[in-house]
């Protein structure tokens, strides 16, 4: 288990100097398949069962936070504070889906 949170932990922190560098710049859709990766690597190798809970709450508000917050400045014309919003998405929906289905999968088998 230590090695795959450590995998998890490098996709984690990746993805993010990922998110913050290609702020800056369009994505393309090479960088925007490897942020989407990195984002189902996160959920199947970094949230532990005791992390299920607290992961999802701040991975939900990060989505809808993201989400409306790209809508919000897009008229602002600040178009890195977009960009970045828009990679954390690419990083957090995969990962907070994962992380979800399988919790679940463990309420299930209860």
């Amino acid at each position: 288990m230590a090695n795959s949170n450590v995998i998890g932990s490098w996709a984690f922190l990746i993805g993010l100097i990922i998110a913050v560098i290609f702020s800056f710049v369009n994505l393309t859709p090479v960088w925007i398949a490897i942020l989407f990766i990195i984002g189902i690597i996160i959920g199947l190798f970094n949230i532990a069962d005791k992390e299920v809970t607290p992961f999802l709450m701040s991975g939900v508000v990060l989505v809808i936070v993201s989400s409306l917050g790209g809508d919000a400045v897009t008229s602002t014309g600040i178009g890195f504070v977009e960009n970045f919003l828009g990679n954390l998405l690419l990083v957090f929906v995969p990962a907070t889906v994962i992380v979800a289905i399988k919790n679940v999968f463990v309420l299930a088998r209860r």
